[in-house]
Parts: C-alpha cells; sequence; structure tokens
C-alpha cells in the first residue's frame, strides 16, 4: 500500500467515525466554539398567533400556534423564580416554559408558555400562553431557550392583569461558550467537576449524594438519560422512557434550605450541591446559561452538530466503573441508583470544533 492509498484510507476512516460515532465520544471535542449566531423564537400572542424560530438570516422554522394567551401573571410562583432574572427565561423543561416579569416582595411573578395537552404545576391557573406544540417538541425540545435567555417587549401589568393587546413576544437565545460537560462524584464531599478548553476546574462538592427515582411528572415526555427541566434551583434528570415517569433532582444548596425542598434531606431523590465560593442556586453554568432539554427523536435542527448537539445527555459510571447509560428506574424506587459512583451531563453545542 503506497502512502497516497494510506493517507486516502485515513481519512475516510475518520471521516466515517465523525459522522457516526456515538454523542459518547464526539461530544466533549465539539464544544468549545459557540453558534456564532444563536436563534430568537417569536410567539404572536393572540389566539391562532404563530410560533416561529429563526436564527440570523435564515428562513424562520415554523413550530406551531397559539391557542390562549393568559389573563394575568402568576405570584407568588415557584420559590426558585426569584433568584432568576427579570424579563428571562427563568426555567425550560419539555412540559414548559417559565418567564419571570420581576420579582416583587422577594418572590417572583411569571407567566408561562404550555405544549399542548400536558400538566405543569408551576404555572397556575390562567397565567400562561397554550401552544398546539407537542410536550418534548420545538421550543420544548429542539429549540427550547435555555434559563437566562432574554424576553422582550417587557410585559405590562395592571395588579394581576395583564396588558391585553397584540404583540409579538421575543426569546433570544444567545450564543455563548459552554464547558464540555461536568462531572459529579455522588458521595458526600464529592467533587464537581467542570471540563473546559482551559483543563478542570473544581465548582464545589455534593452534600447529599442520590441512591433512588422519583415520580416526577415531566419525565414522562422525556428519554431516559436526558435532561427534563432547568431552571435556577434544579437540573431534573429522567431515569425512565419516554412514556413513564421517573427521574431525580441535582439541588443547589440554597434551594434544598427552602421550605418547599425540605422532604429533599431525608428522600433519596434529590443530589444536594453547595459551591466553593460564591453561589449556585441562579448561577452559570449549572443553574442558568445552558442546560435546555433538545431535540426529541426525528427532530432537527440546521446541521448535524446542532441536532446531535443539542440533545442533552447525561451518563453514568457504575460502581466505578466504565461510563455508560443511564440504569432504567421507572417511578419511585428509593435504592434504585445507589449504584452510581459518578454522573456526567454534557453541555449542548451547536458548532464544530475548529481553529
Amino acid at each position: 500500500m503506497n502512502s497516497l492509498t494510506l493517507k486516502k484510507l485515513i481519512l475516510f476512516t475518520l471521516a466515517i467515525f465523525f459522522y457516526f460515532i456515538s454523542p459518547i465520544i464526539t461530544a466533549p471535542y465539539a464544544l468549545a466554539f459557540k453558534d456564532p449566531e444563536g436563534f430568537t423564537i417569536k410567539i404572536e400572542l393572540f389566539p391562532g398567533g404563530s410560533i416561529t424560530a429563526q436564527r440570523g438570516a435564515d428562513k424562520p422554522v415554523s413550530l406551531g400556534m397559539v391557542i390562549s394567551i393568559p389573563q394575568m401573571a402568576r405570584w407568588p410562583s415557584f420559590t426558585a423564580s426569584k433568584w432568576g432574572e427579570p424579563s428571562t427565561v427563568v426555567a425550560s423543561a419539555v412540559n414548559a416554559i417559565h418567564i419571570l416579569l420581576n420579582i416583587e416582595k422577594g418572590l417572583g411573578r411569571t407567566i408561562s408558555i404550555l405544549p399542548w395537552n400536558t400538566i405543569a404545576p408551576a404555572a397556575g391557573e390562567n397565567s400562561y400562553i397554550l401552544t398546539n406544540i407537542p410536550p418534548g417538541q420545538g421550543i420544548f425540545g429542539a429549540w427550547a431557550p435555555s434559563v437566562g435567555s432574554k424576553v422582550t417587549p417587557i410585559l405590562h401589568i395592571k395588579g394581576d392583569k395583564l396588558q391585553k393587546k397584540p404583540m409579538v413576544l421575543e426569546i433570544r437565545q444567545a450564543p455563548k461558550e459552554s464547558p464540555y460537560f461536568v462531572e459529579i462524584e455522588n458521595r458526600p464531599g464529592g467533587r464537581i467537576v467542570a471540563w473546559s478548553k482551559d483543563g478542570p476546574k473544581v465548582l464545589g462538592r455534593v452534600i447529599k449524594a442520590v441512591s433512588g427515582s422519583g415520580r416526577f411528572q415531566g419525565t414522562i415526555f422525556q428519554e431516559r438519560g436526558r435532561i427534563r427541566a432547568n431552571h435556577p434551583g434544579v437540573i431534573d434528570i429522567s431515569t425512565s422512557p419516554k412514556g413513564q415517569v421517573g427521574g431525580f433532582q441535582i439541588l443547589p444548596l440554597e434551594h434544598g434550605a427552602s421550605k418547599e425542598m425540605y422532604t429533599a434531606w431525608d428522600l433519596t431523590q434529590w443530589l444536594i450541591v453547595a459551591p466553593y465560593t460564591g453561589k449556585f442556586v441562579g448561577s452559570m453554568p449549572l443553574f442558568s446559561g445552558y442546560f435546555v432539554p433538545g431535540p426529541s427523536r426525528g427532530e432537527k435542527l440546521w446541521d448535524m452538530w446542532s441536532t446531535y448537539g443539542r440533545k442533552s445527555l447525561v451518563l453514568v459510571r457504575v460502581n466505578g466503573g466504565k461510563w455508560t447509560w443511564m440504569p432504567e428506574a421507572v417511578g419511585r424506587k428509593d435504592n434504585a441508583l445507589a449504584c452510581i459512583t459518578h454522573i456526567r451531563i454534557y453541555f449542548p453545542f451547536t458548532h464544530p470544533l475548529s481553529e
């Protein structure tokens, strides 16, 4: 075999490798560069209004339609909303997007965007935009905005009532560079390490490990080993197949200390973490800025990198072994995850690594 033939064979092998290999392998090497454009979601705030997403000068992508609009805002909203930034997305999930309008008396006031035929208790009654988009798809899937995404215009409120006039709500998913992944040692005192192009950085420590799965409702719309939701006080991870309920949550210490979450210290379905310095709650990279549910099966974005790179992925090590898929745990099983010694969460990416 001459050198030219060998070179062609090597290049062909590399091409096959990078095109077909599992995200488990390629993801760490594809995260360092942000998408230079980001995208904007536009929602026409009236029944029958269109919902679209647009990236730069690309043609808008039609994602669905508005069925109904909110009659009022919700106050007080869910506890962790008070750690968000007004006029931003304060929660992104397969079954809801929550938008923080403002903070009043130390508590958040929100409106929500819901998919069709789903359950989202945090939305409140008459405080949501109902869409015809299925759970886990569109703005609740491939085009989901991350926590902290800017929302314009600011919705005007008189008391609890929203200003009633047609307008277009815009959610801007700005480009940003992220770490490759974060690894968590699932034991009290275990390290929480973010890996980026600059190397590892210890973010904090585990206060309480997770060992069981629980009945977190929205996990019915997400696949096993994927992120169900992210907000300033939680990373919610599915351990069940799509169509069944099961998962666990990662909480920052500040939220674990709230009255809402006092049972998390006694139950096995919560992993509680604390930072070395500053705060975790509402802060990047774990509780703002990056994590999204990502594309469902069959959903596509603008290219291969975005379609597969934005798909959330959580791997584990069982009893200190090799990295592998999340064990299946459906419903409440208090010891189903006791075998997990390490957790790795990949950050979404949309653009390949380049020099």
